[in-house]
């Protein structure tokens, strides 16, 4: 895998990548996504960005497993990668927030209970173990899903629009626990239509329309001098938007 880098730029030579080759996803008879080759870093936050629809939230799901390709392949460049996926709809079962955060014990068996209180702590939800999880406001719900990926000990976080519809304490709040991420030895992969949230967060850009990656590198050079024609127009959709 290591050659297939040689043909890429000196600043794109990842530590850690993922590597996509003629991957196709199908839903219905219609093409979801259609990635011939690219290389995604995952050693630092990155930004998927794109229309409605393009793509964005199945790419996700692919990088984590959550679904196969109909064809092609999705390799990375060290076994040791292990990711946790944060979709923007998580149903709530209807039990405690603790309870709803410490449903990873069903896939891991070693999280202990002072974990769960520790990372409960870690995204301020301790005063609410007890309320129903399924009253929690929304970003009360996204801090819990967040604290279910801390849990998990991941070192690639794959989140689907961390942030959409809601107000802005808790963005900042959410945007702080995205940083810990990285801080904690976490890369991260997020969806997000904020283009400010893009800049203060992501280091490099993906950038997806019509299910195709039509441009992606370091997130200045993206947004001062994009090389695209889509990608031009969805920044200047985007802005007149804001």
């Amino acid at each position: 895998m290591v050659s297939s880098l040689k043909s890429l730029s000196s600043a794109e030579q990842f530590k850690q990548f993922i590597e996509l080759k003629d991957v196709i996803v199908k839903s219905d008879g219609h093409i979801i996504l259609n990635i011939p080759h690219a290389v995604i870093p995952a050693d630092r936050i990155c930004a998927c960005i794109g229309p409605n629809g393009a793509g964005k939230t199945t790419l996700l799901k692919l990088l984590d497993g959550l679904i196969k390709p109909d064809s092609g392949s999705i390799t990375y460049s060290t076994s040791a990668i292990k990711s946790a996926l944060v979709l923007h709809h998580t149903p709530m079962l209807k039990a405690s927030t603790r309870v709803n955060i410490a449903i990873v014990r069903d896939v891991d068996s070693s999280i202990s209970s002072s974990d769960i209180d520790m990372a409960m702590e870690q995204i301020g939800l301790s005063h609410l173990a007890n309320s129903p999880a399924h009253k929690l406001s929304a970003g009360e719900r996204q801090k819990l899903c967040l604290g279910r990926a801390i849990l998990q000990k991941p070192n690639l976080v794959l989140l689907d629009e961390p942030t959409a519809n809601l107000d802005p304490k808790t963005t900042e709040q959410v945007e702080q626990m995205i940083q810990q991420f990285k801080t904690q030895g976490s890369n991260v992969i997020f969806t997000s239509h904020q283009l400010a949230q893009v800049q203060r967060l992501a280091e490099y850009i993906v950038f997806i329309d019509q299910g195709e990656i039509k441009e992606k590198g370091p997130v200045g050079p993206f947004f001062s001098n994009p090389q695209t024609q889509a990608a031009i127009r969805y920044l200047h959709q985007e802005l007149l938007a804001d």
